[in-house]
């Protein structure tokens, strides 16, 4: 056998081996430096931008989305102000002198001020106590821009949050999510509209809006650092500006902002700590103010707590509430009349269900047990109802479906919803034997299965205000281009599906002022307008403890109804007092005095 030659072509085959090789790695790196540099790999990975961020700062001035307006085009995002951005290039300065004269003009403590400085790593702006930017006047910026600092430049920035800003979690937050993007933004993040490293919306009207609300990019000072974050000299800070004519676009909501100030400013005044109201007008379905708690700050998220969810769209027990279903059915159906007589004793005899009342009501007619919440008039009430009709009936009330605006299709969207996150309502879950008694009995009074939100329990007594007629709530308006001139206006819209008859809705209606005049709500009996509505009280079970939720859903004024509101507070203590009727007579009380002023 000849050695050489089987040496010759195991050299010669390692060489083609080690050629392919070398061939595949120039091919991958003319691919990645050269052609697909601005969408690498399936996620389509800006490689030059990528490359550029690891190396430069910067800070933004405005983040260039749009804005989001009160119904009279008052700001409820962006306020600008002209603040002092601190860039680590001030960390060279060894001129005290002109350190406190700073600090002096800013009227803060002066060592507290070295120390910022000092410490500084990134731009920042100088805060105040309250965590906001230090706002300077003309003269001061002035007197800041001839200290000729290194580093420290009076500069005009838009906070796009303020830490006491309003309609907080109807708003939302805008955040950096590159998985998000790459999974509902694919198109744009391949047209280049937008990055892996945008701020988006996360939430709230920023998350529904977010393709109107993105803009053209944000303004931003930027400069260049090494290894360490030290920045490089030679390279100067570079100002990035974005200009057009007609963009970003803004949203007008329907809220009132003074309205939406009041309520929640009141809703902490009255202890809810976990909760919503929402107030609609009655005849157009628009939102005037939606407020929610635990409060949230967009401005500093933490992903491990839920205080950012907006409740006034998010399902949980009714109680009472659902009564109102229940009494549209049987009225509708012919089983019950008004002032039909039902017996009750307290108890029903089985189940361990039980009326609220002590011994109970005894002789009462359908209206009065509707006006005083019996539990046993309701249940007795459920059970002669045939199979199907509490979902047929719930349905027509907009208890089991969103009632916010949406559209399908709406420009390059599949389905486009004004409301982002907003559930929809359930009677029964999958596995309940819809046709044992004690579960009809328990579902008649709004407990075991039965989830609404807020929103569906006022839209549901905005119909019956309405004489049945359905449609869907709206909280944005108009969009509009920057020149002020509309984009697109949300028209009103019905909700899909049938309503309750006219004649339903009055004999509710009628119902409803019972509950105020002489039922559970005779302290409402007082407010400043005459008022209607129905109470709930939802046992929960929290961790073992025994809690409920508090409902009071109504309108006002009752002879002829301009509003609808619903409150609710969560997690109240079996023994604590009543949160939302005080509540509800106070803002009925407001709306009734701004009646009178116009």
């Amino acid at each position: 056998m000849d050695l050489s030659n089987t040496n010759k072509r195991r050299m010669f085959c390692s060489l083609v081996i080690l050629g392919f090789i070398m061939c595949c790695l120039i091919i991958r790196l003319l691919w990645i430096q050269i052609i697909s540099v601005h969408q690498f790999s399936a996620h389509s990975i800006n490689l030059v931008e990528e490359a550029v961020s690891q190396r430069k700062q910067e800070v933004i001035l405005h983040t260039g989305r749009g804005d989001i307006l009160d119904r009279n085009g008052t700001p409820l995002t962006g306020t600008p102000v002209k603040g002092v951005a601190v860039f680590p290039l001030v960390r060279g300065v060894t001129n005290q002198d002109k350190l406190e004269q700073l600090a002096n003009i800013l009227r803060i403590n002066h060592q507290k001020f070295i120390e910022l400085v000092d410490g500084v790593k990134e731009p920042t702006f100088i805060r105040g106590e309250n965590g906001r930017i230090l706002a300077l006047s003309d003269e001061e910026a002035r007197q800041v821009e001839e200290l000729a600092l290194p580093g420290i430049i009076p500069l005009p920035i838009t906070e796009r949050y303020q830490n006491d800003g309003l309609a907080a979690h109807l708003i939302g937050y805008i955040s950096q999510n590159p998985e998000l993007i790459e999974k509902e933004y694919a198109d744009e993040l391949r047209n280049g509209e937008i990055s892996r490293h945008s701020l988006i919306g996360a939430s709230g009207l920023e998350r529904s809006f977010q393709r109107f609300l993105q803009g053209v990019g944000p303004t931003s000072v930027s400069y260049f650092v090494d290894g360490r974050g030290n920045p490089l000299n030679g390279l100067k800070a570079r100002l990035i500006e974005q200009e057009n004519q007609f963009y970003p676009l803004s949203v007008v909501t329907t809220v009132d902002h003074d309205l939406q100030q009041k309520v929640e400013q009141w809703m902490g005044q009255a202890g809810i700590k976990q909760g919503s109201v929402t107030i609609l007008d009655a005849n157009t379905r628009e939102v005037l103010a939606m407020a929610s708690q635990p409060e949230f700050n967009p401005t500093k998220i933490d992903p491990n707590q839920s205080d950012w969810v907006n409740r006034a769209i998010k399902q949980i027990s009714p109680g009472s509430v659902f009564k109102t279903v229940i009494a549209a059915a049987v009225l509708e159906e012919g089983l019950v009349k008004p002032d039909d007589h039902f017996e009750c004793n307290g108890s029903y005899g089985k189940y361990g269900f039980s009326c609220w009342k002590e011994g109970g009501h005894g002789s009462i007619t359908f209206a009065e047990a509707f006006a005083e919440s019996c539990n046993i008039t309701f249940a007795k009430a459920a059970l002669k109802l045939p199979p199907g009709k509490i979902e047929e009936y719930a349905a027509k009330l907009g208890v089991t479906q969103r009632v916010g605006w949406e559209e399908s299709p709406f420009f390059k969207m599949d389905t486009f919803r004004q409301f982002s996150g907003e559930d929809a309502g359930q009677i029964f879950s999958p596995k309940t034997q819809k046709k044992d008694e004690g579960i009809i009995i328990q579902t008649a009074i709004g407990q075991r299965d039965v989830q609404i939100t807020p929103l569906q329990a006022a839209n549901m007594v905005a119909s019956i205000v309405g004489g049945g007629e359905r449609k869907e709530v709206r909280v944005v308006g108009d969009i509009r281009y920057k020149t002020g001139s509309v984009f697109y206006s949300f028209e009103d819209k019905e909700l899909p599906g049938e309503g309750i008859k006219p004649y339903t809705a009055y004999q509710l209606r009628k119902m409803m002022e019972l509950v105020v005049t002489d039922g559970t709500a005779k302290a409402l009996a007082e407010a400043d307008w005459q008022i209607a509505g129905k109470t709930g009280t939802a046992q929960i079970d929290s961790k073992g403890a025994g809690k409920n939720n508090q409902w009071f859903v109504g309108y006002a004024p009752s002879e002829s109804p301009k509003y609808v509101i619903a409150i609710v507070a969560e997690q109240e203590n079996l023994s604590g007092s009543n949160r939302v009727i005080p509540l509800f007579k106070r803002i009925v009380n407001e709306l009734a005095a701004l009646e009178e002023q116009n």
